[in-house]
């Protein structure tokens, strides 16, 4: 419908403006840049098919060196959880959620992050989030704990990570002058579906005291796939709570939603599929990884 291919043409759009080339609408998007397509070809020069290994070892020897779960059953280490969790949430209330912490502090939580999942009490932590969560630390721009943001890095993947990563800081940058509010995620009890909200205001005129207001709400297929592990398909966008008259009463009574997973699949065949992290989770506080092994720290709303 015309929704869909106005939003599948914002995609192209934006993939254009950050140096992607989509080559055809076929169920896999072939992106490439020079380089990309370079380091594949020659990769493919040197490839040795008939003796990938070296003859020394085999690769069944080499460790996997993929991050796993720990689960800490001593009951005598709660005492250290908590002193731990004091330490990182007094961390994120004086650097902002981590948007204003020094190099120093950021360190410091890095340290707290990797103790924490150390000594993590739960079994298969991501089947034991559901719930309300509010963000308290980002160790990146916090909009990319929503699955729209997540989708997006999904779609140009590892080759064009750099291409996303520089798209996330152009959309940084230019919403620097807004303020954020809450920033939540509930999952429901069948972890079925991922629910990111996110609040912000943004002044209309530079010297107005004006801001318009509003909150993000984008949802995602959610499926846990391993003890640790969740996959998330974008479904849809929309806003509620604007402040903008009429416009406040329009979108908080009707169902808008802009379908994001549907103009996935009508640029390139298929919804990306996102993967999310939970290596510590407990009561009150949840720590999950993004792909790029940011971290994001929640604690029950």
């Amino acid at each position: 419908n015309t929704s869909i291919m106005m939003l599948s043409t914002s995609l192209l759009l934006f993939l254009a403006t950050c140096g992607v080339e989509v080559s055809s609408f076929s169920s896999a998007p072939m992106l490439a840049t020079g380089a990309a397509a370079q380091h594949r070809q020659m990769t493919h020069i040197f490839s040795m098919p008939d003796d990938p290994y070296p003859s020394d070892y085999d690769a069944d020897d080499l460790e996997s060196t993929e991050k796993t779960v720990s689960v800490d059953m001593d009951e005598n280490d709660a005492i250290i959880r908590d002193e731990l969790k004091r330490e990182l949430i007094l961390l994120s209330s004086v650097t902002n959620r981590g948007s204003c912490a020094t190099t120093e502090e950021s360190n410091l939580v890095v340290d707290l992050v990797t103790q924490l999942e150390a000594l993590n009490p739960t079994a298969d932590p991501a089947a034991n989030c559901q719930g309300d969560w509010e963000l308290c630390y980002s160790s990146t721009q916090s909009f990319r704990s929503s699955p729209f943001f997540l989708a997006i890095r999904s779609f140009l993947g590892d080759d064009n990570k750099q291409i996303a990563e520089s798209a996330f800081d152009i959309h940084d940058a230019a919403t620097t002058a807004s303020r954020v509010g809450k920033v939540r995620q509930i999952i429901d009890k069948n972890n079925n579906e991922l629910v990111s909200e996110y609040e912000v205001s943004v002044g209309l005129l530079p010297g107005l005291p004006v801001q318009v207001k509003g909150t993000v709400i984008t949802s995602a297929e959610m499926s846990v796939i391993r003890p640790e592990s969740w996959e998330l398909e974008v479904k849809g966008t929309k806003v509620k709570g604007s402040n903008v008259p009429f416009l406040d009463a329009f979108l908080d009574d009707s169902d808008l939603e802009v379908p994001v997973g549907e103009a996935y699949k009508a640029v390139s065949g298929a919804v990306p599929v996102s993967t999310l992290k939970t290596f510590y989770v407990d009561e009150g506080l949840r720590i999950t990884r993004d792909v790029d092994e940011n971290f994001y720290v929640f604690t029950r709303a």
